[in-house]
């Protein structure tokens, strides 16, 4: 299977050498390039029956590396299922428009920021308007910087709860069936907190211009920009509802620990150029191959680096950190469903086991004997450094 590590490997030091990236890039690129090699480390098992030897390599555990994935995303799922209600829930997805694309790009982290906190102050206040709901909703946002061809297209999806909790804390207050707010008021109080966090940005200078959107930082084309935002109508999607809490589990799967693109849509690297699946959402859904050079494949790609220690999955009103043991407890004993904690952190190979049915400390070879570590292999990184040490 072509991976993108593989398109890094032949590719990825020409791209350096010919463009200037931030650190995080680079980062980003060696851990997946190294991922399961020899470079980052491994350990050798020899089975107690047979004496078969396997060598297995570390992962980079790079949350944008496609190999990394999976298992950050099962424990995640796990944490998760203690804090589902038996409620319908709904799937909501708030977009900018791709004029705003541009600026976005330059300004990832303030702008990245402006989006949850305009997200969360959307739905937290809508929830609570009495012409709505009139209780405290919580729900979980998770920011998507791209579309299926790798362009930038930042969107936040949100997993909402159907209903909320009494102000008073004594009732559970259940929503329509359809979402319990329009999408149109929706978009339209997003679309107000998203500019005036904008231009106050602007006005506090922590917005860059450089590049081809240098004219934005004059106040009168800057003022003329967030004028013609105004007249947008900015788009907000909301999905039919789950009809249980195994649906949005297996939703949340889907998106929670996504990156930019899986190995699996890669379906050919060669001549310089790579060839790989996206679905075609303006003409049906229809999956499509598109081919592009190796380079602007790398570009894209690195598009979607998130800034250093940035935080993708955010939880906001009664599912939040500080409300969880008191707010979401309290829903729970409305509902009536048990509020005892029963997570116990299973091992990475307990969790493979429970997921593929197979037991990485079983022996492949005889599938009687457990395989037993006998040698810890040192990282690349590790064997520098004790060469460092011998000379000085």
């Amino acid at each position: 299977m072509q991976e993108v590590a593989d398109i890094i490997r032949e590719y990825g030091e020409d791209y350096k050498r010919k463009h200037k990236l931030p650190g995080r890039m680079i980062k980003a690129m060696n851990a997946i390039e190294n991922c399961r090699t020899s470079k980052l480390g491994g350990h050798i098992d020899e089975c107690d029956n047979c004496s078969h030897i396997k060598i297995s390599y570390n992962s980079c555990r790079n949350r944008h590396c496609p190999k990394c994935q999976g298992l950050a995303k099962e424990r995640w799922l796990i944490d998760r299922k203690d804090d589902l209600l038996p409620v319908q829930y709904f799937h909501m997805v708030f977009t900018i428009p791709d004029t705003l694309n541009p600026l976005t790009l330059r300004n990832q982290k303030e702008i990245y920021s402006i989006l949850f906190k305009s997200v969360s102050e959307t739905l937290i206040e809508l929830g609570k308007d009495p012409k709505y709901l009139g209780a405290d909703i919580g729900f979980i946002g998770i920011l998507h910087t791209w579309g299926q061809n790798l362009i930038d297209h930042p969107h936040i999806h949100c997993i909402v709860p159907g209903g909320g909790l009494s102000f008073d804390t004594k009732r559970w207050i259940s929503s329509r069936e359809k979402f319990f707010i329009p999408v149109k008021v929706l978009s339209r109080l997003f679309r107000g907190k998203v500019l005036f966090y904008l231009k106050e940005a602007h006005r506090k200078e922590r917005l860059k211009f450089p590049g081809n959107i240098k004219e934005l930082s004059k106040e009168r084309e800057f003022n003329m920009f967030m004028d013609s935002l105004y007249k947008k109508e900015w788009v907000v999607y909301s999905k039919p509802p789950f009809k249980n809490a195994e649906h949005v589990l297996e939703y949340l799967g889907r998106y929670t620990h996504r990156v930019a693109i899986s190995n699996n849509r890669i379906t050919d690297i060669k001549d310089g150029k790579v060839t790989f699946r996206y679905k075609d959402y303006k003409d049906g859904n229809k999956n499509k191959l598109i081919t592009i050079k190796a380079h602007e494949f790398i570009r894209r790609f690195l598009l979607h680096i998130l800034p250093d220690k940035f935080v993708k999955i955010r939880h906001y009103g009664i599912l939040s950190n500080r409300n969880r043991r008191t707010k979401l407890k309290r829903c729970k004993e409305i509902l009536g469903i048990s509020t005892k904690e029963t997570k116990k952190k299973k091992s990475w190979q307990e969790l493979l086991l429970e997921l593929t049915g197979k037991d990485p400390r079983k022996c492949s070879c005889c599938g009687v004997g457990k395989m037993i570590t006998k040698e810890i292999l040192s990282s690349y990184s590790d064997k520098n450094m004790q060469i460092k040490k011998l000379i000085a």
